[in-house]
């Protein structure tokens, strides 16, 4: 098996990608290419007999998270008494607390959510207490549109099957705890007595590079790291373990405390117990396994590559936790590790630190560039020469103090201001460094996520290229490099050779925004925009377009919006405009003659250089070769719901109509200026509030199908049940964002289908 145990761990991927992907043709195939290898005498008889049953033995140990899914929505949810114990750290924040229950009967995870009212708690909650839980348990909440963060999946893809929020923590009756409630216990400590000793500056990095605790940096240098793809150095991965290894064990040994041996066995012992201090997240305990199993190898005399070494640890950490497979932490950190293993000749070929770390860094956004996209829709070129200037500055500097911070808090005295204060001064310079190059060079590329067969073909070309540049063979490399660029330009450029268009309403709860993409990516426009309030202020908030609106865009590689037409000036159809102008491309605004800029709004446009389009009835606007055709308003109504653009077009051989929120009366002066009006596609007014979609306005129009816009459970008792009895008295196909989440229609040049985002 030695030198072989890649082929095990090829394997065990082979069964998790025929899981995820529903598709046994990947275990099928390794199956060929073991049988041919052993064929060939490339393979043993007992290294192909172990590949073979540990890559069974992981398809039917890894769960299907769809299977799940399905099998849990289809059971009830009935108060009842839940017996278990503590299986997590208890997270508590300013608003809530929570933690995970593994129930004795069932051994399914719970999550338990406590949100506080404004007031101290106390509790006396420890990992590992027996727990006796009176709740109803609910399957959390799930993604209602493309490209939206999916809270469910995400849960469970910890093991994580329903949520539990109890009003009280009267209902929960825990008592004792485990051994490892102690390291929890320390931790805390830690983090506790780091906020307490050091300056707030210091302790937040500290928490974050050492503990594994980013909860104290602010919300804004955590997205400035994601953006420019620095969050490894925000997740404790192999840098920080083998920095404090490296500096745990030259202390031991150059100052005489303990042989070398002993400093071995003192590490062994350190690893596992700093890996559950710093979080137990699955890099930390990637790069500590690693560690560890070379100190334990190097003990028997048997020697294994580094290869090898990941090999097992891959095995072991997903036999440990079968949901690991499913967490982004481990599948970037191992693609990163493995990558650069793959490549450890051609990065030895360079002497020179700066050309080494470039190639690391290269290499290290290469690897993940698939997983980069699929998860976060976008990838910034640029990360890879900044994380050449970063990376060094947190390895020499930042990291390697804050781990000597701990010791120097306890033993510098009146030293230790002054330390803070030579940091704080270095740190924020080089932070606001980075906040200027984001500022003026951050151009994204938003491109989409990678199909399945795009990421068979891109990580095929790339191995030949890695293997090109190893071997010296420049021309070859070249040839290679230029094809994985084309790679990843086809798969760029693919919705401009695509004859395929669509509609899509999003579920953004009560308001409207409407995207449509034309065949061959001829325009991008926006129907509405809306946002939610704050019921402090009456302001809208930034929640609708950060987390429905922005990634549904970036889903699909759009960064540019051509035309967003505004019915009206309420925030549940404009609201997410202002949020929009800050990083999206919005080339013009087509609004009514009526329409009312605010100042603030109107100072966001000027700054954005975005043209504002005023259009009057009758006007004909055309978008990418789409006609758009204004029907209302007619006349100042003096009102902002009767002032809503009306809009029709023809999408897929089908005619839409576009209502904003119009009311009956404005209905009414439709049907009389447009006699012959026909729909297929009718936009319900308002939300199906019953101040709209009158029978005789249907009863002209003849609409096939209905698509409302409205707000799960929302206050408003929309739509009305008299707007839901007409529609159905005139035979039309209804279609809710409430019960069907976000509704798509793809079409191709005059046919199109509808199809809706939950079952």
């Amino acid at each position: 098996m030695k030198g072989y145990w890649y082929v095990p761990a090829i394997g065990v991927v082979s069964s998790a990608l025929s899981i995820i992907y529903h598709s046994n043709w990947f275990i099928v195939i390794y199956f060929i290419w073991l049988l041919v290898l052993y064929y060939n005498h490339r393979l043993g008889k007992l290294i192909t007999l172990t590949s073979i049953a540990l890559s069974i033995f992981f398809y039917f140990y890894i769960p299907n998270l769809d299977t799940i899914l399905l099998k849990e929505a289809t059971s009830s949810s009935q108060e009842t008494d839940l017996l278990g114990h503590i299986a997590s750290p208890i997270n508590e924040s300013s608003s809530k607390l929570d933690f995970v229950l593994k129930e004795y009967t069932s051994n399914k995870k719970i999550l338990i959510v406590y949100y506080k009212n404004k007031q101290e708690i106390k509790h006396n909650l420890k990992f590992g207490a027996t727990c006796n839980i009176k709740g109803t348990p609910e399957l959390p909440s799930r993604s209602r549109n493309p490209g939206q963060f999916d809270y469910q999946y995400f849960l469970l893809s910890e093991g994580i099957t329903h949520e539990v929020v109890v009003n009280s923590l009267e209902n929960l009756d825990c008592s004792g705890s485990s051994t490892l409630n102690k390291v929890h216990v320390i931790r805390t400590n830690l983090i506790n007595y780091t906020a307490d000793k050091l300056s707030p500056q210091t302790s937040k990095w500290l928490n974050a590079l050492v503990l594994g605790d980013d909860s104290q940096l602010p919300k804004e240098t955590v997205e400035l790291f994601q953006r420019w793809n620095l969050s490894h150095l925000l997740a404790i991965s192999g840098l920080h373990v083998g920095l404090i290894v490296g500096l745990l064990y030259f202390l031991l040994i150059k100052l005489n405390i303990l042989t070398r041996e002993k400093a071995q066995w003192v590490i062994i012992f350190f690893l596992p117990l700093y890996a559950l201090i710093a979080g137990g997240e699955p890099s930390v305990w990637r790069a500590s396994s690693m560690v560890l199993l070379f100190l334990l190898i190097n003990k028997v005399k048997y020697k294994f590559s580094v290869t090898d070494v990941l090999s097992i640890v891959f095995i072991l950490l997903i036999l440990m936790d079968k949901y690991i497979i499913y967490s982004i932490g481990f599948q970037l950190s191992f693609s990163v590790t493995m990558g650069l293993l793959l490549s450890k000749r051609w990065l030895a070929q360079t002497n020179i630190s700066v050309f080494s770390i470039l190639k690391i860094s290269f290499l290290s956004q290469m690897v993940i560039l698939p997983l980069q996209l699929q998860y976060f829709s976008t990838f910034q070129p640029l990360s890879i020469l900044l994380n050449v200037i970063v990376v060094p500055y947190f390895s020499l500097f930042v990291i390697p103090l804050m781990f000597l911070m701990l010791p120097f808090s306890l033993i510098a005295g009146a030293l230790l201001p002054y330390i803070e204060i030579l940091f704080y001064r270095i740190h924020e310079h080089f932070i606001t460094f980075i906040y200027f190059i984001d500022q003026y060079a951050y151009y994204p590329w938003v491109i989409g996520s990678f199909s399945l067969g795009g990421t068979i073909v891109y990580y095929s070309v790339l191995l030949i290229f890695l293997k090109k540049l190893e071997l010296a063979k420049l021309k070859q490399s070249f040839f290679y490099g230029c094809l994985l660029t084309l790679v990843v330009m086809a798969i760029a450029l693919r919705p401009y050779f695509s004859p395929i268009g669509s509609v899509t309403m999003l579920d953004i709860g009560q308001g409207d925004a409407m995207v449509v993409e034309l065949p061959y990516r001829k325009g991008v426009i926006l129907i509405d925009a809306g946002a939610k309030m704050s019921f402090e202020d009456s302001q809208s908030t930034p929640g609708v377009y950060k987390q429905i609106i922005r990634p549904y865009l970036f889903s699909r590689g759009i960064q540019k919006i051509d035309a967003l037409f505004i019915s009206h000036e309420d925030s549940d159809h404009m609201g997410s405009l202002p949020f929009m102008l800050d990083n999206i491309d919005v080339n013009k605004i087509i609004v009514s003659e009526y329409y009312k800029f605010d100042n603030e709004l109107t100072r966001l446009l000027n700054k954005a250089e975005t043209k504002v389009e005023r259009i009057d009835l009758n006007s004909e606007i055309v978008v990418g070769e789409q006609v758009f055709y204004v029907i209302s308003p007619n006349q100042d109504k003096q009102n902002t719901n009767e002032n809503s653009l009306v809009l029709y077009t023809t999408f897929g051989g089908k005619s839409w109509l576009f209502t904003g929120d119009i009311g009956m009366e404005t209905e009414k002066e439709i049907l009389a200026l447009y006699p012959n009006l026909k729909v297929d596609v009718l936009k319900v007014a308002h939300h199906g509030s019953n101040s709209s979609t009158g029978k005789d306005f249907l009863e002209q129009i003849m609409p096939t199908y209905a698509l409302i816009s409205v707000g799960l459970h929302n206050s408003y008792g929309h739509p009305h049940d008299e707007v839901i009895t007409t529609l159905e008295e005139q035979s039309v196909v209804l279609f809710r964002t409430d019960k069907h989440g976000a509704i798509q229609y793809y079409f191709k040049e005059d046919d199109g289908t509808f199809f809706t985002y939950l079952p």
